[in-house]
């Protein structure tokens, strides 16, 4: 257990040093502007992001803006973690929401520039309208957070905020999760690996 929580500590300082904030860092803001997204909003399009990405991702008929914004969404996904930390999107003091947030507001607006698409505006208008529905059915038109009004850029990666994630149990529990299951895949490989390097001696 110690051997899992120093790993663990060392994946956190590591990705910690490499990784500053990136908005509290000031970006150059050269890139393309994303509209803000509401906590209630970005609730609702994350259980639509798959479709909403594979719809944009087999689109033709697209621009270099289009093109940039997507690629946005995919990235600010992935330094996320792929949204698999629990509570990213629907609890504000986890350090995933923030970056949570920027990669929804980007599938989000891709999603609208769908609207104008002639292959895709049919399916885009009806993801748009099951997602107000589900919005007034679950009550999340008004729901906001701290970070719902902040718009994005395309110029700027928002990352999490590694120094408090030991700070937020879920997040904490969930990635040292995942340290130990990495140092158990690496003890048994070592096992697996020991006996022939014994044999072929």
């Amino acid at each position: 257990m110690a051997v899992v929580a120093i790993s663990a500590s060392l994946l956190f300082l590591a990705v910690g040093n490499a990784c500053a904030h990136g908005l509290s860092a000031g970006g150059s803001h050269a890139g393309i502007d994303i509209p803000e997204i509401s906590h209630g909003e970005m609730a609702v399009i994350s259980d639509y992001r798959s479709g909403i990405i594979d719809l944009a991702s087999g689109a033709v008929d697209t621009n270099e803006p289009f093109r940039r914004v997507l690629n946005y969404a995919e990235i600010q996904y992935s330094y996320c973690l792929w949204g698999r930390v629990p509570g990213s999107v629907a609890d504000e003091e986890s350090p995933f929401n923030e970056c949570a947030h920027a990669y929804l507001a980007a599938t989000k607006a891709v999603l609208m520039a769908m609207r104008e698409m002639p292959r895709e505006a049919d399916r885009a208008n009806e993801i748009i309208s099951a997602v107000d529905i589900d919005m007034v059915r679950r009550g999340l038109a008004l729901v906001t957070c701290r970070f719902s009004g902040e718009a994005f850029n395309t110029a700027d990666i928002i990352k999490p905020r590694w120094s408090r994630i030991p700070l937020h149990f879920a997040s904490m529990a969930s990635l040292t999760g995942l340290a130990a299951l990495f140092c158990l895949a690496v003890f048994a490989l070592r096992r697996f690996l020991r006996p022939r390097a014994q044999s072929s001696e």
